[in-house]
């Protein structure tokens, strides 16, 4: 009976404690914030949240502030909107790669993706979009976070990634007589259309597909094609049928071209991009998530993460022309998303990638604007976050130096909330 009246009491507080965190009016006090609509930097704002919810911005010299409310001083702090990478893999450890991958169950990967997913978001990343896990990981982890279990950013998630046999997408490191193939294998329009609805049963909410080969897969070509255009026709139908936006791994350009064609919502690394590629993408409005840090982190560490001798050689060939691609693509006005590929390199690191978007041609505003209103149009959320705007969540930053004219201070992210909730400070 007394058990029972503690669990009465425990749910009744519970629920009070909720109300309470929903009603909670929290004060910032920003310096300098980051307008990322309007490009601009604007001086001594104030921000209102109540519950998870920005509620008012403005000058502080006109803001009332709310009786009861908490403040949080960051008015010698250059405050921004919470950072989105639209390319990661939360379940991925980059020190097990190549074969030493193969003794990683798809539990013990999601129960890695617990201490990753922390990692991303107290390094200032709020949101991110998940291409690809075994055993439905990432869906898992979403679920999990989302309901108070773990901490860890806002996730769209893919599931299995999606490709033909022996490509990409498949588990080649096996010999014949295991006799496996990877469970997002598909070949054939019907086929690939069955797997587009089981990756929507189990809980994606974006598909990803594999358009060519790739870097880290064994026996096959970056810029070889490998999906046709006709089977990338039923995914991207299938797909946007049931209200999932599509994400191509395309390195190649002919991969490339049918991926637009085909209707893809955005092509991942795009590393060997051609001037009609950039055209097309321009034309379709389909956005490129270029991962250009990781390069780094394959040539110097990738053998003694267990990475092929074949993938870094891979490597080495794309790696700088994706570099250059990057330049091109941006200024033949391509629309482009902040995107890393974490998992290839250790997580936490996202923001590193900024230093790069601006030696290869974007100024640190627009590497800021690629990292939040851009990915989040591309990932559907624009009404949700991306901006520090009256009606979004509340998913703050804070970094001391003036990121809007140095992007590589959000490698120094010393404030992070999200939904109103303080991760760290």
């Amino acid at each position: 009976m007394k058990l029972k009246h503690l669990l009465i009491s425990a749910t009744i507080l519970g629920a009070a404690a909720q109300v309470s965190a929903a009603d909670e009016v929290t004060v910032i006090r920003a310096g300098k914030l980051v307008d990322v609509v309007t490009g601009t930097v604007l001086k001594d704002q104030t921000i209102v949240i109540t519950g998870e919810r920005i509620t008012s911005v403005g000058p502080s010299a006109s803001a009332q502030l709310p009786a009861g409310a908490r403040v949080i001083d960051l008015s010698a702090q250059t405050v921004l909107p919470g950072l989105i990478d639209a390319h990661t893999h939360l379940t991925a450890d980059p020190y097990l790669s190549g074969y030493n991958a193969l003794g990683v169950s798809d539990t013990r990967a999601a129960l890695y993706g617990v201490r990753t997913a922390r990692k991303t978001l107290e390094a200032g990343f709020t949101t991110v979009r998940n291409v690809g896990a075994g055993g439905f990981g990432d869906v898992a982890l979403r679920d999990a976070i989302n309901e108070g279990d773990f901490i860890g950013p806002r996730m769209r998630t893919a599931g299995y990634a999606i490709g033909i046999k022996g490509g990409h997408c498949d588990e080649n490191l096996l010999p014949p007589d295991v006799n496996f193939t990877g469970r997002g294998v598909a070949d054939g329009p019907w086929e690939a259309r069955a797997k587009v609805r089981e990756m929507a049963k189990y809980g994606a909410d974006v598909i990803k597909i594999c358009a060519s080969g790739g870097v880290l897969s064994k026996g096959d070509e970056p810029g070889a094609q490998q999906y046709t255009l006709e089977e990338m026709q039923a995914i991207v139908s299938e797909a946007h049928k049931l209200g999932r936006k599509v994400a191509a791994h395309a390195h190649g350009a002919s991969a490339i071209h049918d991926a637009i064609v085909a209707g893809v919502d955005s092509i991942e690394h795009a590393s060997l991009i051609d001037d009609a590629g950039i055209k097309l993408a321009r034309e379709h409005g389909t956005y490129l998530v270029m991962d250009i840090y990781d390069d780094d982190f394959i040539l110097q560490e990738g053998a003694k993460a267990g990475m092929l001798p074949e993938s870094i050689e891979k490597e080495k060939k794309v790696g700088q022309l994706q570099r250059d691609n990057f330049r091109k693509a941006f200024q033949g006005g391509a629309k482009m998303a902040f995107g890393t590929d974490a998992g290839v390199y250790p997580h936490g690191d996202n923001a590193r990638q900024f230093y790069y978007m601006v030696k290869y041609g974007m100024t640190s505003m627009q590497a800021i604007q690629a990292a939040t209103i851009n990915a989040a149009d591309l990932l559907g959320w624009k009404d949700r976050v991306g901006s520090i705007s009256v009606g979004k969540y509340a998913d703050i930053i804070a970094v001391k130096g003036n990121a809007a004219d140095d992007a590589t201070e959000l490698t120094k992210v010393s404030f992070v909330m999200k939904g109103g909730a303080v991760i760290r400070q």
